[in-house]
């Protein structure tokens, strides 16, 4: 069912309209009427109608600005101009806003009803064409080369877990991988004689494409390779399914060496490669990632051109956390977005996990102080401003108070009060942060009341907000909409001046932001139950007796 409103000054064309028309047999609720283009405008930022029924001709705002004004902000409704002009600069205009029709008056109740089913026919084939499966399915397929390296660097970056690799894979239509599983990343150093003369980021991105063509020549004959490049530029594989460690290590210096090769002999330029640690399974790929960005950074001490291989520059790698990387960041997330037993789920996942691996006391206590590192960052990333420096020794107390624990067990709960003090930080400073931007709002709406063109989307640029976010805590926050409250504030300024000032019921129209003595009028009586002169006189006789 669409939502439909009508503007027209004419109470008898609104009044037949509501009458005449069975809107919901056309697929229409009729949720409102309105005399002019304001009271009408007002309606659509609150209610969001998806076609509005206007007239041309009214006060206050004609039905071409309220096209205009909705053409602007909400470019999806549709709005059809009912008018008894006939001028073809109107319908220019018209023309010109993507009006859905312009059809001149009188018109029957058999036309209007013709013409809904019309307009209703031409929304929902705009709703199917947005829903058409093979359009998606085109965009999808296009999309999926760059999907597929977003998938596999999260694979690497972050771990994912088996169910989810496995379902990707085939979704991609990638081969299967077999342990054991080793990372390599690539990385040029620079582009050698090419830097002096290279014009913009085209060159750059040409050469880039020249070294990704060559390795992924030079892996493609491979069986148990995966090629592909981070938003960082850096070119990574994947290399997997020998008979040991060792020969996966031969077969990965083998590639490397002959990728370096040919960059530096076809190119002219050079590339350095860290190779990673092994491991013995998909999930566990992101320790072999780092191990080889690590590899990668000894770049800076023993030159450019070069295969860096981790365990030649560190040894072999002592016992590793089996939790998955992506951890941190979903307590963060837990933690932000105030998911309590999520957060207190992983917290007791982390134990388990620490539990079974079985790694001596100080390196848990090193893991366990980069969580709260973690959580100190995210406490300064949300601007913790009222309580930095409590926050901070916080902080500092927890990060040598988990020396004095002696089992896992100690420390699961005392983590777990450390994020349900976080997540309480959090809840009040997201709470005190809305009241100020609320506080801030009001302010702006009293300073600016007398401003005819206050809108909501003005007050929402100001605090920052978007509307419809606004208008659900401005409401929780105040008790009224925009609408209300600045109707409100505006009434009562103009009682003020009416008992304290003599100027004419125009000039305080024109005051507390209303343009149109007339309309002022109207909503005066409609929130004070009496005229402005009514009301003057009134208080007039009161004081005097």
């Amino acid at each position: 069912m669409y939502k439909v409103i009508v503007v027209d000054d004419e109470s008898v064309v609104r009044d037949g309209l509501r009458r005449t028309i069975a809107w919901n047999d056309h697929g229409f609720e009729l949720i409102g009427d309105y005399e002019n283009g304001r009271e009408a405008w007002e309606a659509i930022e609150l209610h969001k109608p998806d076609l509005i029924v206007s007239d041309i001709s009214m006060p206050l705002m004609d039905g071409l600005e309220l096209a205009r004004l909705v053409a602007a902000n909400y470019p999806y409704m549709k709005v059809m101009i009912l008018t008894g002009y006939d001028e073809f600069e109107y319908a220019q205009q018209a023309i010109r806003l993507k009006v859905q029709d312009f059809v001149l008056k009188p018109i029957t109740a058999r036309e209007m009803r013709e013409l809904l089913d019309k307009v209703r026919r031409e929304m929902d084939e705009e709703a199917r064409r947005l829903e058409d499966w093979s359009r998606l399915h085109s965009q999808l397929h296009q999309s999926l080369p760059l999907l597929k390296e977003r998938f596999l660097e999260r694979l690497v970056a972050l771990g994912l877990g088996k169910p989810e690799i496995e379902e990707r894979f085939a979704f991609f239509g990638l081969p299967p991988l077999a342990p054991p599983y080793l990372v390599m990343v690539a990385d040029i150093d620079d582009f050698g004689e090419r830097e002096e003369w290279m014009d913009d980021g085209h060159d750059a991105e040409f050469l880039r494409f020249a070294v990704f063509n060559i390795f992924e020549e030079t892996v493609s004959a491979r069986p148990g390779t995966l090629l592909f490049r981070t938003r960082e530029e850096k070119i990574v594989i994947l290399a997997s399914g020998a008979e040991n460690e060792n020969e996966l290590y031969d077969r990965a210096i083998g590639m490397a060496e002959e990728g370096r090769h040919h960059v530096e002999k076809y190119l002219k330029f050079t590339v350095t490669i860290g190779i990673g640690r092994v491991c013995s399974s998909a999930e566990q790929l992101p320790v072999s990632y780092k191990s080889a960005l690590a590899a990668l950074d000894y770049r800076f001490l023993h030159g450019k051109n070069r295969v860096l291989t981790i365990t030649d520059l560190e040894g072999t790698a002592a016992a590793v956390f089996p939790f998955r990387s992506d951890w941190d960041r979903k307590l963060i997330a837990a933690v932000k977005t105030g998911a309590g037993a999520e957060a207190q789920r992983l917290v007791e996942q982390l134990v388990a996990e620490l539990r079974a691996s079985r790694l001596p006391i100080e390196t848990t206590f090193l893991h366990m102080q980069k969580i709260v590192l973690a959580l100190m960052y995210a406490v300064q990333e949300l601007g913790f401003a009222d309580d930095a420096e409590g926050a901070a020794k916080d902080g500092q107390l927890w990060l040598t108070e988990i020396y004095r624990f002696k089992t896992l067990g100690e420390i699961e709960n005392w983590l777990k009060r450390i994020v349900g003090s976080v997540m309480a930080g959090v809840a009040d400073n997201r709470s005190h942060y809305t009241r100020m931007q609320i506080a801030r709002a009001t302010d702006y709406i009293e300073a600016h009341y007398a401003d005819e063109k206050l809108s909501l989307q003005e007050l929402c640029r100001h605090v920052l907000m978007s509307t419809s976010y606004f208008s659900l805590v401005f409401k929780q926050y105040t008790g009224e909409t925009f609408v209300e409250y600045l109707t409100r504030v505006r009434i009562e300024r103009a009682k003020a001046l009416l008992l304290s000032t003599d100027l004419k019921f125009y000039e305080i129209a024109s005051r507390v932001g209303y343009a149109d003595p007339n309309y002022f009028s109207i909503l005066f009586k409609k929130h004070t139950g009496t005229t402005p002169r009514n009301f003057r006189e009134k208080q007039a006789k009161e004081s005097v007796l």
